[in-house]
């Protein structure tokens, strides 16, 4: 029986890097006798401009409620009066709200989970260059960010009297419940990481959750660190430890080695994730896992690049990768061994194509060496395909 597969393509190169990533999914599904139901939801800002009501069809909450995987490219698109902004719908929501941030809250998709590493051969992007200070094997680590509350509850608004925004109020809600369920989430990640040999963070081999926080300042972080600990008691054999996030942001550039498994609230989460992008060759190699108990949606973190868009431009890999991370997700789930092999040819393929050097994306090699977004699509699904055959 087949699996039900959810894509949201979305905006702008959203739609590229998804045909890639289905092109790697096909290589590897094939030779294994995995079968998909592939079910395609237009969505996004465009979607919106050309229907003018909403941001996707009007059944696809159940759609998605009813797939067993759910990979998104990306949404957002400039609006056409010129604001300088995304297309906003009437309710002040940005066009593309529904897939990403709805999903998130309706199937109560509490951890988004970033996996921070850097691949041989690819060079991080600190100076704006393509240098490489770090060995590969000293950038691995996972963060993970709570995903339905914090500063992107729905509890703020503006005031706007005569007509012009006065006041703007955005409301950080932090709650035992979702702390719990996110914290718990990052132990048992590094508890796994660990029984399937991870060996720990790379400078010394310890399993290690460090809870980013505000904890001297926000009553919310202090209730997330007790949160935190109170947990943590349930793993003895895994260290707990504490980052204040602004001493976190210099820590992670500057020893990111001492890192295992890290975790903590949706707005920091959302930034230092992005700056942890840097350390593993940029936004390019970014893979975002949004998961839940029963559900799971898996993207590319580098948005729709709208000035991209149609140019066969872009870098693919995040998006290859996140097929790999849902892959490796569903296949523990259902307890399917061909789709763990599958998760781990697609891996293996990615990596010998960086350490070959090409075909590989401008922001990896630089514009005169670089190959098309299908190109390096092509390259590593036939990699990944030869390794399951």
């Amino acid at each position: 029986m087949p699996y039900k597969l959810v894509t949201l393509g979305g905006d702008g190169t959203g739609p590229e890097v998804m045909a890639e990533g289905l092109k790697v999914l096909d290589a590897v599904s094939k030779p294994l006798g995995i079968e998909w139901d592939i079910d395609d939801i237009p969505c996004g800002g465009q979607y919106y401009l050309e229907h003018g009501d909403l941001d996707w069809p009007a059944d696809s909450p159940e759609r998605c409620a009813a797939s067993d995987l759910i990979l998104l490219g990306a949404v957002g698109w400039p609006d056409p009066e010129g604001t300088g902004g995304p297309v906003l719908m009437r309710d002040g929501k940005m066009a593309g709200f529904s897939p990403v941030i709805g999903n998130r809250m309706r199937l109560n998709l509490y951890a988004n989970v970033r996996p921070i590493k850097l691949y041989p051969g690819v060079s991080h992007r600190i100076h704006g260059g393509h240098k490489q200070i770090w060995e590969p094997g000293k950038v691995d680590m996972v963060i993970i960010r709570e995903n339905t509350e914090g500063l992107y509850a729905p509890t703020g608004g503006k005031l706007s009297p005569g007509g012009v925004a006065d006041v703007a109020i955005d409301t950080r809600v932090i709650t035992r419940r979702a702390s719990e369920q996110v914290i718990r989430h990052a132990f048992e990640l590094c508890k796994r990481r660990g029984e399937q040999g991870h060996g720990g963070a790379p400078k010394d081999g310890k399993l290690r959750v460090t809870a980013i926080i505000k904890d001297n300042v926000l009553h919310g972080c202090q209730l997330f660190r007790d949160v935190f600990f109170e947990i943590g008691e349930e793993y003895p054999d895994i260290e707990k430890d504490t980052a204040i996030v602004d001493a976190f942001t210099q820590w992670l550039i500057g020893q990111p080695e001492y890192y295992d498994v890290c975790v903590t609230t949706n707005m920091f989460g959302d930034i230092v994730t992005d700056l942890a992008s840097t350390l593993q060759g940029g936004m390019g190699m970014a893979v975002g896992a949004n998961t839940g108990k029963d559900h799971a949606m898996f993207e590319p973190i580098h948005g729709s690049a709208p000035k991209h868009a149609g140019k066969d431009k872009v870098n693919p890999i995040a998006m290859i990768l996140s097929v790999k991370e849902g892959l490796d997700w569903l296949g523990a789930r259902k307890g399917d061994a061909a789709l763990t092999r599958a998760a781990a040819a697609i891996e293996a393929a990615v990596i010998e194509v960086l350490e070959a050097g090409k075909p590989l994306t401008y922001d990896l090699v630089g514009n005169e060496a670089a190959a098309k977004c299908s190109e390096v699509g092509t390259a590593i699904a036939t990699a990944a395909g030869r390794r399951v055959s």
